[in-house]
């Protein structure tokens, strides 16, 4: 690497396993960039240390995935988005200034964009499953992007409500014996639980309730079709899975270190698809 080189990393423990490098480097390639994306598996002892002096590793941001998000979120200045989610992804500096934002919103909304072009002018009611982190941003964006009411579906009600405190009436809490009916009247039905990945429980989810023009969306990306995709598509549904989720998530943080939008094409998706286990 040159010194006219901009480098960003992941930073995780474990993190050999990212699937970023392969996602940034097709985009440094296809752009023709002087870059590179690197893995940086950093155990929680040296953490901070390696956030601070992100400059002096040889970078210009990162992505930082678990268990290092809270402590990246408390070490930099969060945008307004990462400061309402409570979590930060992205870092980047901005002359000595480190910055961070939450991209896990904008990448499923930017993955229903091109699933579902004009969903958000046609989504009044949607349905969440799951009150967890990715949850959280994913009803965020929900929200900012106009949805009227968002049923937060979980076991423990509480974080339900805890996520309606925060965000506003436009939560509505619910529990799993509220889902049936709740689906009668959803244009939207998404999962954030870990249900249905792989080595975890199914989701088993009656689907014949929703409208059939309701879209429906997983964020597990292993396997690529999870069962509750699978029946979506039975029933001719439009949607939208994991996959596509985390491609243009990477959306922001690509353009905040390179200076380059980036676009997420069908050939990138079947590259990435394709190192994916049952794919």
């Amino acid at each position: 690497m040159n010194s006219s080189t901009r480098a960003a990393c992941v930073i995780g423990y474990p993190a050999k396993h990212s699937r970023s490098p392969k996602l940034h480097g097709y985009w440094i390639q296809r752009y023709g960039i002087d870059g590179e994306y690197r893995i940086e598996e950093v155990p929680p002892e040296r953490v901070e240390g390696f956030i601070n002096n992100l400059s002096a590793n040889g970078y210009v941001g990162a992505n930082v995935t678990m268990p290092h998000k809270d402590i990246a979120f408390r070490l930099s200045e969060p945008d307004e988005k990462a400061r309402a989610i409570g979590a930060a992804n992205t870092l980047w500096l901005d002359g000595d200034v480190l910055r961070a934002t939450n991209t896990d919103g904008d990448g499923f909304v930017g993955s229903l964009d091109a699933a579902a072009h004009g969903w958000d002018a046609r989504t009044d009611n949607a349905v969440v499953l799951g009150a967890g982190g990715a949850s959280r941003s994913i009803v965020y964006a929900l929200l900012g992007r106009g949805v009227g009411e968002v049923h937060v579906v979980n076991r423990t009600l509480a974080k339900a409500e805890a996520m309606r405190d925060a965000y506003g009436d436009g939560v509505k809490p619910a529990q799993w014996s509220d889902l049936p009916d709740l689906m009668k009247s959803a244009e939207l039905l998404v999962n954030t639980t870990s249900l249905g990945m792989h080595d975890q429980p199914e989701l088993d989810v009656d689907l014949t309730a929703l409208p059939g023009s309701a879209v429906v969306s997983d964020i597990v990306y292993v396997p690529l079709k999870t069962r509750l995709l699978a029946a979506a598509e039975a029933r001719g549904l439009t949607t939208s899975n994991g996959l596509q989720m985390l491609l243009h998530q990477a959306v922001r943080g690509f353009e905040l270190w390179f200076g380059v939008c980036p676009e997420v094409t069908k050939e990138q998706y079947e590259m990435m698809a394709a190192d994916i286990p049952g794919s």
